[in-house]
């Protein structure tokens, strides 16, 4: 599988993504969603492909990471299938408030992207922890913009009593500052999927990879220290001398979680530890004697505002598991 841009090797193909295309299907990996057409990276090199609608979009539309089978019609290129994803970064969509939407596939690991120039919010950390452990990747915390941090040692150690087991990188692409132990983790046919606010440095990170400017990079508002949109749409970038690639995505605002109680049991782990000594197994952490976990806040060995965060967090994971069943119950009884 080599030839011209398309060494799909160095884009991640291996027997993994071989055995589960269909016998001489000719295969590639989508390297930007666009207006409904993607570039897609072949053996022969990248093509633009239009989405078949009935064999592809009626069970799962393409995005940017997925692996694909591609075909050809009186010159045109289309994707006739998606293959297996092997990891998925997903969200509830912001416009259909019960249907899921997925970001990115078949990547490595999810790099959740914080500017160190701004405040930490420990609830959207949270989420985003949350949404990356229900991808299936591995995980790591990049701090961006060490360089304009009056304590960035001290902002790190808070990030990490959040983060619980995830690694926490501090970052300067000015500077080069750590750079080198991210590329470290990255390698032939690795990718890194990078999520975080506008303005948190992703694409300049992107750019200190690369080496190169292949990211458009944009100030941030120094009244709020936000920025805007200055990647639009999700792209695969390969990264020089076999260093791997970086799916990078615009700034993500609403994080919808959707179908994510296990994640949300492993971010959450101290809280549920907790909770197995509680006097009731199914309890809710409220009103409930013999609350293990409120009294561990009432000696103060926990956070009530943390406590507070994975409340919320679990009931709307709940409340759309509800939803869901609603859904699934209302079809079923559309098809009777």
């Amino acid at each position: 599988m080599t030839g011209g841009s398309g060494d799909l090797r160095l884009w991640g193909y291996d027997d993994r993504v071989a055995g589960s295309a269909e016998d001489g299907a000719r295969v590639g990996r989508v390297v930007q969603v666009d207006r409904g057409e993607c570039d897609v990276v072949t053996a022969a090199g990248m093509v633009r492909a239009g989405s078949d609608s009935v064999r592809a979009q009626a069970e799962m539309a393409p995005v940017t990471g997925d692996w694909v089978q591609v075909t050809s019609q009186h010159e045109v290129v289309l994707i006739g299938r998606v293959l297996p994803r092997l990891t998925a970064l997903t969200r509830r969509d912001p416009a259909e408030r019960d249907a899921e939407q997925v970001l990115a596939a078949n990547f490595d690991i999810v790099g959740i992207v914080s500017g160190l120039d701004r405040p930490l919010p420990p609830g959207r950390f949270e989420r985003m922890l949350v949404m990356a452990r229900d991808s299936g990747a591995a995980i790591v915390i990049l701090l961006t913009k060490a360089d304009r941090a009056p304590d960035a040692a001290a902002a790190a150690e808070t990030v990490r009593a959040v983060a619980g087991d995830v690694d926490v990188l501090t970052l300067s692409a000015r500077r080069d500052l750590g750079l080198d132990h991210l590329r470290s983790r990255l390698g032939p046919g690795r990718t890194m999927a990078l999520v975080g606010a506008s303005g948190s440095g992703k694409s300049t990170l992107v750019n200190a990879l690369a080496r190169a400017e292949v990211a458009a990079t944009a100030k941030v508002r120094s009244s709020d220290r936000r920025g805007r949109h200055t990647t639009v749409a999700r792209r695969l970038v390969l990264l020089p001398d076999g260093g791997g690639m970086v799916l990078d995505t615009p700034g993500v605002r609403a994080l919808g979680l959707i179908d994510a109680q296990e994640a949300l049991s492993r971010v959450f782990s101290d809280i549920e530890e907790h909770g197995l000594s509680c006097r009731f197994s199914d309890c809710a952490h409220g009103a409930e004697p013999d609350c293990a976990v409120t009294a561990a806040v009432e000696r103060g060995e926990m956070d009530p505002r943390r406590l507070q965060r994975f409340l919320a967090l679990r009931d709307e994971v709940e409340q759309q598991r509800v939803r869901e069943e609603q859904r699934a119950r209302a079809a079923a009884r559309g098809r009777r």
